[in-house]
């Protein structure tokens, strides 16, 4: 494959502070042809937990985010990016594998099997790399065992914490006990904040851990800014008493709530609601403080590696991507955390810095690029042709500014989320996003689908799923997701984890009761209508209940 990285001149920047296949392991065995023989540029991917996609500085004012700003100066902007699962474990596996979760099999944060998955540092392994993983490994939770395709490992067991003595009785600390971290194999005491400790492993890797005669690909993965988010003690007091403005979807007015599913309304009153956030009655808005103060050390993190790159002369061979797992609710719709198949859930930040690279400068795409295309656009980079298991695309010829957004053509944006019965809060979902249109369905629940025009209402207001002038839309879109969602074995597999408790269900007593049905739900018995909808939508139909009568599809002769 020709390459398309040409390079370019940069200019002096101001001073800035201080991740295949689930088959077999046979077929694991055999790389990926290398393209023709160039030299091969260092990859840092640092991928942040539930940040919101709005919440960096150079969107948002209020946020001090200094050296992600530098990204955006000097890299490229994604500002369409999206996941195509909006959970921790499903979403990172999808960044390790180039694959769907109805592929890779890891469909919720349950200890979902790594069997059979290769991950793509594996092929950069084999193309000469050396490859380090730091930080938040979020899949089968009961081992923090080092995983094949890294040559250096510091990880620790799921969510982890942000402290060292976090969850720790005080006779443990007295004692001497820590949380831990597996480090190479290693059973090792942690020593401070997480997201500085894990960027102090990552830069005495990269100052004396690794052989420098070879390229490097770090993953730095944070546990920052998962909830419930704990900042340090030097940004405690950051942002206090700044004023935060919450969606004004997050208001329970009829206006609002005309259109949304049952669960939405419901969930407004748990776990994952606004008013209940994850069963406390802390203010919502100071949630969203400290989320600003734990990304300050996040950047911190970045001002540290930026500075190191281009003290060594490695700046003009190295590309940073800046992502996070999935996007994140702060009241929208009156939700919190992610899930759901809303803008918020599924989109995230991104960013592409890579000043000697051809990477565009000051550029922003409209392109609607995927979790699903980073391994393949970290394998293009590496000069490394894409496995054929992978389902995404490089997207490099996008940040190089060789194609237009509208030249991008990865097909439609097929979302899905598998019920979680420790959280079940949200349902089953399947959405697909073609143009700005997006359908939505829910699986195993009695509800109703949702259609939005993202063009007219981004912010997903307004329902149309029963609305004439959308109804061949709705027709059309519904079998595009379901011939779309049947995994490689061309089947349509709903997976789940073994159940072992009844989940987190509690409502706030003193809170909003379960929502009713639509009142376009109710009807008379004996209609003549009454049998209609369990044929598929027609125009035919459409004209039977419009005149209120029974409808049967006639049969093809």
């Amino acid at each position: 494959m020709k390459r398309r990285i040409r390079p370019i001149l940069l200019a002096c920047c101001a001073a800035f502070a201080a991740t295949t296949l689930a088959g077999t392991a046979a077929e694991a065995q055999t790389p990926p042809a290398r393209q023709q023989e160039k030299q091969q540029p260092n990859i840092i991917f640092v991928l942040v937990d539930d940040l919101r996609f709005d919440m960096m500085g150079f969107l948002n004012p209020q946020l001090k985010t200094p050296n992600i700003d530098f990204l955006a100066r000097n890299g490229t902007y994604f500002r369409n990016a999206v996941v195509t699962s909006s959970l921790c474990s499903p979403s990172r596996a999808t960044i390790l594998t180039g694959q769907t979760a109805r592929n890779h099999g890891v469909i919720d944060n349950n200890n979902s099997s790594e069997k059979g998955l290769v991950f793509f540092p594996a092929y950069l392994q084999q193309a000469g790399y050396q490859t380090a993983f730091f930080g938040k490994w979020h899949m089968g939770f009961d081992t923090d065992a080092p995983r094949p395709g890294f040559d250096k490992w510091v990880s620790f067991k799921g969510q982890g914490t942000y402290f060292a003595t976090e969850r720790l009785s005080p006779e443990r600390i007295a004692a001497g006990d820590r949380q831990m971290l597996n480090v190479d194999g290693v059973p090792t005491k942690r020593t401070g904040y997480i997201t500085d400790e894990l960027t102090d492993y990552t830069m005495d890797w990269l100052e004396t851990g690794r052989d420098k005669s070879k390229p490097f690909f770090v993953y730095l993965s944070h546990k920052a800014v998962h909830s419930d988010a704990l900042p340090p003690e030097r940004y405690k007091d950051q942002y206090k008493g700044l004023d935060i403005r919450l969606p004004d979807t997050l208001a329970d007015t009829p206006e609002n709530n005309e259109g949304k599913p049952l669960w939405v309304r419901n969930q407004r009153n748990s776990w994952h609601g606004a008013d209940f956030p994850y069963a406390t009655d802390r203010d919502l808005r100071e949630q969203v403080r400290d989320i600003y103060r734990t990304l300050s050390p996040v950047d911190d993190s970045l001002g540290r590696i930026l500075t190191y790159l281009r003290g060594n002369g490695l700046d003009r061979n190295t590309m940073i991507v800046f992502y996070s797992d999935n996007g994140f609710l702060i009241g929208d719709h009156g939700l919190i955390d992610k899930r759901n198949a809303y803008q918020p859930s599924v989109r995230v930040p991104m960013l592409v810095w890579a000043p000697g690279l051809g990477v565009a400068r000051g550029a922003t795409s409209d392109a609607v690029v995927r979790n699903l295309d980073l391994a393949p656009t970290f394998l293009d980079m590496a000069h490394v042709a894409k496995p054929a298991q992978m389902e995404g695309s490089s997207f490099l010829p996008l940040a190089e500014g060789s194609m237009a957004a509208s030249a991008w053509n990865p097909g439609d944006f097929v979302y899905e989320y598998y019920w979680e019965w420790t959280f079940p809060q949200t349902p089953t979902t399947f959405a697909i996003q073609r143009g700005g249109i997006k359908y939505i369905q829910y699986q195993g629940v009695w509800d109703t689908e949702e259609l939005y025009d993202l063009n007219k209402d981004p912010d997903e207001r307004h329902n149309l799923i029963d609305d004439p002038a959308y109804a061949e839309t709705r027709v059309t879109l519904r079998r595009a997701l379901y011939e779309q969602m049947a995994n490689r074995e061309g089947k349509h597999v709903v997976p789940y984890t073994e159940r072992t408790s009844p989940g987190v269900v509690q409502r706030d007593r003193q809170g909003t009761r379960a929502a009713d049905f639509p009142e376009r739900w109710y009807a008379e018995p004996n209609l003549p209508t009454r049998m209609n909808d369990i044929f598929p939508d027609s125009p035919a139909k459409n004209d039977a209940n419009a005149r209120g009568k029974p409808y049967f599809p006639q049969r093809p002769e």
